[in-house]
């Protein structure tokens, strides 16, 4: 049974407990405590207990211990990656650069200094000069997802500790263990106790951090159904929110589209990660006369892709995260072909003993079926066909999400009225995955995030913070 991180100590939970699965094989791994409000509340009271002292260390001597453990990352990349690999199944090629995004967001952290300086303006009026500095806010709270075990929580607790807040972690208990080799590293670091906490649980334990009244912050990502809940109640309880929640990316392709560019970037963008990311494309919209290749392009090409565990050679879809879910994603592909769409590839016939689903195509998708407007969070995509660039805007805009939209193209008009038109946050244009650097906020509108702020880039830096205004004359 994993163990929760309480004030620099690793502590035992006597509760039930879920099975951590290998995907690939059906194997279980670990298990992992389903802790309460009782175990949050520890994990925040140290928290609480570590934030005086953190919160007035140096912000250089913050920094020195995260270049700290950016080298200990660094160290053990590769570990980490085979970990992610390990207990949530996507190939070794995918967890690498998963592993590299979450460093990524390290060294951004690590531009602490320039980011959380304020601002003077002498002279305001008479011998009056007007200062602003950033405070830390506290103890502030994680909840990621089971797709991204160490890239998100790396989204998370590196720049609210190094802005001087302390940290509650509750990873996803599907993929628990990216979190907590995160948490041994952090302490190997030289982080003093309390300053990372770690609670492993589900809703009851998500729902109690959103409730303490301990906590400042939290910032949540997932799907979009718990995304608002953790808005509201969070927000209920008189706290600031960043809530990533769901999406149904459209990839729109003209007639001019490079398809020998389109197609692999369509591929990689819907079936990378079988799926699983809130950036994966689930539409493609071919516009006018390129429908019919773009189909037929797309099939054979998805058709050629290897299916198996993800540590094997040249394998390019793992399997999804467990067995229920693997039976809600093919549901949505018979319910697709009962609202009318055709099946242009089957991936249903994967054998093995993981939880594996083939690429799957489906044409002749309407945004009022369900497989067009729903997110699926597995390897099915949908094909539609529409007559000009502003039926697809207004079909990617049907859609009541608004994480990503991308279209394929060689007019710079056709992309500019594409960027200017979709309701969309992060935009790509001849990439199919537009997922942006850490120093850029991951900008998802609409249903695809709650809240003002959004994660990494400098909205992180202003969401772990306060600000304070100092009129001064003396």
């Amino acid at each position: 049974m994993l163990k929760n991180l309480i004030g620099g100590a690793w502590r035992e939970v006597h509760r039930p407990g879920l099975p951590v699965y290998n995907p690939a094989t059906g194997e279980v791994l670990e298990e992992v405590p389903l802790s309460g409000p009782e175990e949050v509340d520890q994990a925040v009271r140290a928290a609480e207990a570590a934030f005086r002292a953190w919160s007035r260390t140096p912000l250089l001597e913050r920094v020195r211990l995260m270049f700290r453990f950016k080298e200990l990352l660094e160290r053990h990349f590769e570990d980490l990656a085979r970990l992610v690999t390990l207990h949530h199944g996507k190939t070794l090629e995918e967890a690498r650069g998963e592993v590299r995004r979450g460093i990524e967001v390290v060294d951004f952290a690590l531009s602490a200094p320039t980011l959380l300086q304020g601002r003077t303006l002498r002279e305001v009026t008479g011998g009056v000069d007007q200062n602003l500095f950033h405070y830390p806010l506290g103890v502030v709270a994680g909840i990621p997802p089971f797709n991204f075990p160490v890239m998100i929580p790396l989204w998370m607790f590196p720049i609210a500790v190094v802005a001087g807040n302390t940290f509650v972690l509750k990873p996803s208990e599907r993929t628990p263990l990216g979190a907590v080799r995160l948490a041994e590293l952090f302490l190997e670091a030289g982080f003093p106790e309390g300053v990372l906490n770690l609670v492993h649980g589900g809703k009851e334990a998500a729902e109690a951090l959103a409730r303490h009244p301990g906590v400042r912050a939290v910032q949540f990502v997932g799907s979009e159904p718990v995304a608002r809940r953790i808005y509201a109640l969070a927000a209920e309880h008189g706290k600031r929110v960043s809530a990533a929640g769901g999406a149904k990316n459209h990839l729109v392709v003209l007639p001019d589209a490079d398809l020998d560019l389109a197609v692999p970037a369509i591929l990689n963008s819907a079936f990378g990660n079988a799926g699983e990311r809130c950036l994966a494309g689930s539409v493609a919209v071919g516009v006018g006369a390129v429908g019919p290749e773009l189909l037929e392009r797309v099939v054979a090409a998805a058709r050629g892709l290897k299916v198996g565990p993800g540590w094997e050679e040249g394998v390019q879809v793992g399997p999804l995260i467990r067995e229920e879910h693997r039976r809600r994603v093919v549901g949505y592909i018979q319910r697709g072909l009962e609202e009318g769409a055709t099946l242009a590839l089957d991936g249903r016939g994967v054998e093995g003993p993981g939880f594996f689903l083939g690429p799957t195509v489906l044409s002749g998708v309407s945004p009022g079926m369900a497989v067009g407007r729903e997110e699926i969070f597995g390897p099915v995509l949908s094909v539609s066909f529409v007559k000009t660039l502003e039926e697809a805007i207004q079909q990617a805009n049907a859609v009541p999400y608004g994480n990503m939209a991308c279209i394929f193209t060689q007019s710079g008009k056709a992309a500019r009225a594409f960027r200017e038109g979709v309701q969309a946050g992060m935009v790509g244009v001849n990439v199919g995955v537009a997922q942006p650097l850490a120093f850029y906020p991951f900008s998802g509108w609409r249903d695809s995030f709650f809240g003002d702020l959004h994660p990494h880039g400098p909205d992180a830096f202003l969401f772990y913070t306060q600000r304070k205004v100092v009129v001064e004359r003396w």
